[in-house]
């Protein structure tokens, strides 16, 4: 077994919103965004919850129109009615300036703007469009995500800056200037933002792309060049395996340089799919890498000629499952459950080692083995289970060894 070190966060402010601390000395923060008709109380409120009781520490949700804008406060409301205290960011392009002026109420719901500086305005509008953001931001004491993203880039900014390359005597690839221009655009933004009077621990920062490398090398750059709270996410991952893949690949690099703050996996889900997995593939991806904590981890094998059973597959699922169901509960009453691993493995070869060295494990029978499944508890063997009820037995041992190890909420250490 070998002992990992954990990466160096970056040294930043710490940006408060609402409740949620973002920033270095905290842990990477969660976040997610529904996909709903903001204008539509009750399907957004109902993601909102959804997303929140899956684990996203922070929801942003689309405020793009003056429905939307209105529905906003209203959200707030019958969230909190429900119990539910997730931070709501609201996500501005193009007439932000306008709503927030006409509905005050959605900006003191509100506990984050998000503003994309490529979706204020052109020329000079832009200038005064992105001023008034501001000024609201600094008048509700708002903290602000200044989000570029290259598929909506300040295009004057880059036409100036390719300009410019053009002259050079050594001219650099489009490539290079672009990602050069994602970052000019995230800290001019924020260089004048706190002109305006915003404060410099009020700002996060994103420089979002869709390309593994091409986020890394962006990623590295500004990191070195400022010292904001850093939101990461591959925009546009994708789909499926695709854009689990690629999101993993992409964040784990950098949060394993101790680059980024809080992060969003933005999955397209499938049709009438579950907006909850980009929740889950986020939580994963920093648990996976020992930076937080969420849900028990469940050790399982791959299979192989020896399990030519599925038993042991279909068990691991509805262990995890199990888990999954069990956590808001036990997060409530019991102390570093999370921390928890359960091992679910199918034969002889990796079972009894692999579930000696989880908290409890099963080995399951391989093909051709005697039908017993020995269990471990903390190394130790303690039961072997036979016969039809082999999964609701595991599930029973699990619940009572959860009672009987973790520390009751609240307790003194």
């Amino acid at each position: 077994m070998t002992t990992s070190t954990r990466p160096v966060r970056r040294d930043t402010p710490t940006v408060q919103i609402g409740h949620v601390p973002v920033g270095s000395g905290h842990p990477v923060v969660v976040q997610s965004m529904t996909n709903t008709d903001t204008a539509d109380v009750e399907r957004t409120v109902a993601q909102c919850a959804e997303l929140a009781h899956a684990g996203s520490e922070l929801v942003r949700i689309t405020v793009n129109n003056e429905a939307a804008a209105a529905a906003v406060p209203e959200i707030r409301e019958r969230l909190e009615a429900m119990g539910v205290h997730v931070p709501l960011v609201g996500d501005f392009h193009f007439n932000g300036h306008k709503l927030l002026e006409k509905y005050p109420a959605c900006a003191e719901a509100l506990a984050k703007f998000r503003i994309n500086p490529g979706n204020v305005g052109r020329g000079r509008k832009r200038d005064e469009q992105f001023a008034k953001m501001i000024e609201f931001a600094c008048r509700y004491d708002k903290p602000v995500r200044i989000g570029v993203n290259w598929g909506s880039l300040d295009q004057d900014l880059l036409a100036r800056m390719l300009d410019a390359n053009a002259q050079s005597p050594e001219p650099r690839s489009l490539e290079a200037v672009t990602h050069d221009a994602l970052i000019e655009s995230a800290l001019g933004s924020a260089r004048r933002a706190e002109e305006l009077g915003l404060g410099h621990d009020r700002i996060i920062l994103s420089c979002k792309l869709s390309g593994v490398q091409d986020l890394i090398r962006v990623y590295r750059d500004l990191a070195e060049q400022c010292d904001y709270p850093l939101h990461l996410g591959l925009t546009e991952a994708g789909m499926g395996s695709k854009g689990i893949v690629a999101s993993t690949a992409a964040l784990a690099v950098l949060l394993q340089e101790g680059i980024g703050d809080t992060i969003r996996i933005s999955l397209t889900p499938e049709p009438g799919g579950d907006r909850t997995q980009e929740v889950i593939v986020a939580q994963e991806i920093l648990q996976t890498m020992g930076l937080r904590s969420f849900t028990p981890m469940v050790v399982a094998c791959p299979g192989c000629g020896r399990t030519s059973s599925d038993y042991f597959q279909r068990l691991a699922g509805e262990i995890q499952g199990y888990l999954r169901e069990q956590m808001p509960h036990w997060r409530e009453r019991y102390q570093g459950v999370e921390d928890m691993t359960v091992a679910v493995m199918g034969c002889v070869v990796n079972g009894p080692g692999e579930s000696k060295s989880a908290n409890i494990g099963i080995s399951l029978p391989g093909s051709g083995e005697r039908p017993v499944a020995p269990v471990y508890e903390d190394g130790r063997k303690t039961v072997t289970l036979k016969g039809e009820r082999i999964a609701e037995e595991f599930k029973a041992l699990v619940e009572a060894y959860v009672k009987r190890t973790f520390a009751p909420r609240g307790a003194e250490a």
